[in-house]
């Protein structure tokens, strides 16, 4: 069971940015919707990706098995700033769809369009926001340095290939 309820380690870059156009389109239909139904759907993404990776969320799931193994080999990165951001993204739709029941659409459509400006980042330009914040946190020392080895050494981000015989 624990290992259901856990984040991949690392994590293909690939897929996190395919993640993130679906987050950028749903967020857009959202917004120009205007209705809590896609904004529900967002929130259940984030909340499974945090959870479990990619298996509670059909998205994560699609780009993860379908779509990025097309876009070419692997680019893995540390797992644990992208289970952060992917926290980011739960809390902000999150408090989006409490905003909206409260009958407060302006706040809730604030934090998605938030939520739109990081994942075009991620999807477009290949910088995670949220990965930023948890390296500044990390260096502050808010966020322990076991808990990515490879965000503190920069030799365990991408290891050597194996030699060949």
């Amino acid at each position: 069971m624990a290992s259901f309820f856990s984040f991949p380690n690392p994590v293909n870059e690939l897929a996190a940015r395919t993640v993130a156009a679906g987050v950028v389109t749903l967020g857009a239909v959202t917004l120009l919707t205007q209705s809590w139904i896609p904004l529900a759907i967002l929130a259940a993404g984030f909340v499974g990706r945090v959870l479990a990776g990619p298996r509670l969320s059909p998205l994560g799931f699609v780009a993860q098995r379908v779509i990025a193994p097309r876009l070419g080999p692997a680019r893995l990165v540390p797992g644990p700033p992208k289970r952060f951001a992917q926290g980011i993204g739960a809390t902000l739709t999150s408090a989006a769809l409490v905003a909206y029941v409260l009958d407060a659409p302006t706040v809730a459509w604030v934090l998605v369009g938030l939520l739109l400006v990081a994942a075009s980042l991620e999807a477009f330009a290949g910088f995670c926001l949220g990965c930023w914040i948890f390296g500044r946190l990390q260096r502050a020392g808010l966020i322990p340095a076991d808990v990515c080895e490879a965000c503190n050494n920069i030799s365990l981000r991408h290891p050597a290939p194996a030699p060949t015989a």
